[in-house]
Order: structure tokens, then sequence, then C-alpha cells
């Protein structure tokens, strides 16, 4: 799934998700510049220079061996901008995954769609057998996506938030749904 620890590239029917470039930190500064985006999240906008050097330091990868850091934005192919991220967070056969999408481009379904790429990618994969997502209780559109990609809450918390979780059924495992929220 990963060539020198790039993720792949992969497409929706409206986005392409193209791995994380330092390039990309110009653009992105002007899509995740809304205070509101960070109203569940915490932290700030951050201007080009600062998500350049953050970008350096995704695309470096996790210090962990054992971890993969893998992230993409969001191109909407219809007019070429930019409109958000996916990411993913990989240790072994789990995946824990998060989304952003700017303020101009919500409301679109593009956050839906890109959440729900991203999980059909890790898990068509096959080496991704569980995914997770973090989402505060009260952000009732970034649960609709955590739904839309197949996420079930778990009932459990984590800092403050919900875990949500998708279990990909196995061949001859008896008794495991996918989406069971069994576990972890």
């Amino acid at each position: 799934m990963q060539v020198d620890g790039a993720p792949e590239p992969f497409s929706t029917s409206r986005l392409d998700a193209l791995p994380l470039e330092v390039a990309h930190a110009e653009e992105m500064a002007v899509v995740l510049f809304d205070p509101a985006l960070h109203a569940y999240t915490g932290g700030a906008p951050e201007d080009a220079d600062t998500l350049r050097a953050r970008y350096e330091r995704r695309r470096a990868g996790s210090p962990d061996p054992a971890e993969l850091w893998w992230n993409w934005v969001l191109r909407v192919r219809g007019d070429g901008s930019l409109a958000g991220y996916v990411q993913a967070t990989v240790r072994g056969e789990r995946a824990v995954v998060a989304w952003v999408v700017g303020t101009r481009w919500q409301g679109r379904g593009y956050a839906k769609e890109g959440a729900r790429g991203l999980v059909r990618h890790l898990l068509d994969r096959g080496s991704v057998r569980t995914v997770v997502a973090h989402v505060h209780p009260d952000h009732a559109a970034s649960a609709a996506v955590a739904a839309a990609a197949g996420l079930r809450p778990t009932g459990e918390q984590v800092d403050g938030e919900v875990r949500w979780r998708l279990d990909a059924v196995r061949e001859g495992a008896p008794g495991r749904e996918a989406g069971s929220g069994q576990g972890l």
C-alpha cells in the first residue's frame, strides 16, 4: 500500500485524494483558514509557513517504524481546487482516520465522499481490518460523516470524543460483524 512511506492516491466519483505534499501548504492555508473549523478540535488556523513546516513533518513520517502516517489532500475534480484532507494513522491492522473539509466546500457531500473513499481504500488493500475515528459528541456533521463511512459509535469516549469503529468482516471468523464496535 505504501511506497517509500508515501500513501497511494485514490479517487471517488468527484474527488481525487492526492498524497500530501509540502507544496499543498499555500492552497491548504486558504482552505483551512476559517476559525469555525477548529470549534470541536481546538487550535486555530495556521498560515502557509506553519502548514509547510507541519507538512514537512508529516511527510517525514512517524518516528515509530510500526506506525504509518498517511495524509491526502482532496482535490475537487470539477474545478481543480483543494477542498480539504483525509488522513489515517495506521498501526498493524488498525487505522485511526480523520477528515476536514473547508467551510467553502461544506454542504456538498465532500466530507462523506472523502471519508467513504478513505475507508474503502484502506480496507480494500487488505492489511487494515479495523477503522476508528474520534468525533466530538456535539459535532453532528462529523458524526454523520463517520456513519456514512460505515463506522458506528462504540459508546466509549477518548479525550472527550466518541470512538466510532468499523471492523472488516473476516472470512472464517464466525460471529464477527462489520461495524460491531466490539473490542479495540
